[in-house]
């Protein structure tokens, strides 16, 4: 597919058929968001991945609740995803990387106005729903609202990685329940660029 198809095409999943990806197809999508850019190279992202039911659904116990499971009309089609990718951010390892010598310009810690161990997590999400849209997989990111600790623990991830949501992957099946948000006029580029100056 082109990239340009690749953008224009790329939409979340929220309803799965269940049928098992195979691990190839899983290793080709967590390879492209590897290849995702890194400040200063640090590669502070870390990947777990959930394969099957018994796996899969660590993550529904920990990250929803009861009360939404019952009432959300695209939990049962988000529940058959066969793989949840889990993207964590590892901020020591930005703190280290930049107080090596090729990084460090007053031999100290950076006041970080941005932290960026969210932001290369965020496009190494990126790359991975792209390349999942690339090969025709179904993929959704969900955001982290609850049970971080708690998923960490149930997962053996260290503490001091930060949980940054869920990328769902598989076979999409239909139909396909849209969020209310997709209602939303997407804004034109007069709307957003600005050119020279606001």
């Amino acid at each position: 597919m082109e990239l340009t198809e690749v953008f224009r095409s790329r939409r979340m999943t929220r309803n799965f058929s269940g049928r098992p990806l195979g691990r190839d197809i899983v290793d080709q999508l967590v390879g492209a968001a590897l290849r995702a850019p890194s400040a200063g190279n640090t590669q502070g992202r870390e990947f777990v991945v959930l394969e099957g039911a018994s796996e899969t659904s660590l993550y529904w116990q920990t990250a929803t609740d009861e009360g939404w499971r019952s009432q959300s009309r695209r939990f049962e089609g988000m529940a058959r995803a066969p793989v949840i990718v889990l993207p964590f951010a590892d901020p020591e390892a930005y703190i280290a990387r930049y107080r090596e010598p090729d990084k460090s310009s007053k031999g100290g810690d950076v006041e970080w106005v941005v932290p960026y161990w969210f932001v290369d997590a965020a496009f190494a999400t990126m790359a991975m729903l792209l390349a999942a849209t690339d090969q025709g997989i179904g993929a959704a990111f969900l955001g982290n609202f609850r049970g971080e600790e708690t998923l960490r623990a149930v997962l053996g991830v260290p503490d001091r990685l930060r949980l940054v949501g869920a990328v769902l992957l598989g076979e999409p099946s239909r139909p396909d329940p849209q969020s209310t948000s997709g209602a939303r006029p997407r804004r034109t580029p007069e709307d957003s660029v600005h050119r020279g100056g606001w």
